[in-house]
């Protein structure tokens, strides 16, 4: 772990251990602990925020104690310093991922303010009473908000993030697994595909290195496999868990999914750990039809609003560029088209992936929309 990896972690552990009342959190802080927060770059002091919300979500509606979820920050060596894990780069959006020491929970950092401000002031409250009001949603439980409440030269100077996340891994197990099992297990960050990419559809994508587009967006090479029930189900709860975002704005949520041979933890007294909390199928893991996967899924990368500045920035960047293409559209990218419109679009890319057996018993190739999903969508 580097130095800066180091200070981050210790600034997020801080805040996860150090216990105030709301009286204390409002309080002003004293003149020294302004200065001493703005000349901080890497190490910040980071607080929760509306603590006693997310804990009554940890508690109440996911079914986390908090002592197990305290003591996931904690190292499970006595004596030995506790650091978070760095994970690396997971992703396009330049954020910083940690998990805990036992590997249940994934930090992100959400490095850019108009996410932040998103999901804190627009899409908190619904995200907070649909999951307590829809026990099985699929959109990822968010366990903890921490932020920087003062100013700080680090932040200014993007040398640390101001804003953390701390969330479920739906990963958790792979790490017990033997070393050749865990390179069995696949991760897909599912967006549809078929919006406009400038990196890979200006020039043909000759604009751009490989390492760039191989980290625009993941194509699933197979399809899920599971029983019609399972997919109506799955569709359904999507379209519920979906509506809530397009409500807020939201555009450019992804399914993320993961996979491993179900041969892995069949035996018995050898089975794969699964996520803290309430289980439900899809993040405890859901055996494939054909009893050959195991799958885990949860709905993410939720705060990017189509109503942000950004966005409508590259929104005018795009409509210029495909006037200039007179008349060759290549349509919105992800970012830029409406909410209505990506939610269809997503929720018909759940339908492509995953396959179910028609009435004789064969995979069916395609499936018409399950009545309660188009319900949903109307």
């Amino acid at each position: 772990m580097g130095r800066r990896d180091r200070l981050i972690s210790t600034s997020i552990l801080q805040a996860i251990f150090t216990t105030k009342s709301q009286r204390d959190a409002d309080k002003q802080p004293g003149l020294l602990a302004q200065l001493l927060a703005f000349f901080s770059i890497f190490q910040l002091h980071l607080a929760r925020y509306k603590a006693t919300l997310f804990k009554k979500l940890r508690n109440d509606t996911w079914g986390i104690e908090e002592e197990e979820y305290t003591e996931s920050f904690r190292s499970p060596s006595r004596g030995k310093r506790t650091d978070l894990v760095p994970v690396g780069d997971l992703g396009y959006s330049g954020s910083t991922f940690f998990t805990t020491p036992n590997s249940k929970f994934l930090l992100k950092s959400l490095p850019r303010q108009f996410e932040q401000l998103f999901f804190r002031d627009r899409l908190l409250n619904p995200y907070a009473e649909h999951m307590e009001r829809d026990k099985a949603s699929l959109l990822v439980r968010i366990t903890d908000l921490l932020y920087s409440p003062w100013y700080s030269l680090g932040v200014a100077l993007g040398a640390a993030p101001a804003c953390h996340i701390v969330m479920e891994n739906i990963l958790y197990g792979k790490s017990s697994c033997a070393k050749d099992d865990q390179n069995k297990w696949e991760t897909y960050d599912l967006k549809p595909n078929d919006y406009f990419y400038p990196e890979r559809d200006i020039a043909g994508g000759r604009l751009a290195p490989e390492s760039v587009k191989e980290r625009l967006i993941d194509e699933f090479p197979d399809k899920i496999r599971v029983t019609i029930d399972e997919k109506e189900d799955l569709v359904a709860q999507l379209s519920r868990d979906t509506k809530i975002l397009q409500a807020a704005n939201a555009v450019d949520y992804s399914l993320f999914l993961v996979r491993y041979p179900a041969a892995i933890g069949s035996a018995e007294g050898d089975k794969v750990p699964v996520p803290s909390g309430k289980s439900a199928p899809w993040r405890t893991g859901l055996v494939s039809r054909d009893k050959k996967w195991v799958y885990r899924a949860i709905l993410l990368d939720f705060f990017w609003a189509k109503d942000a500045l950004q966005a409508q920035a590259l929104t005018g960047l795009v409509n210029s560029y495909n006037f200039l293409k007179w008349g060759r559209d290549h349509g919105p990218m992800s970012i830029t088209t409406t909410s209505d419109e990506y939610r269809v679009r997503f929720l018909h890319m759940i339908e492509d992936i995953v396959e179910v057996p028609d009435s004789s018993g064969r995979p069916a190739g395609e499936l018409v929309t399950p009545q309660s999903s188009t319900t949903e969508l109307v």
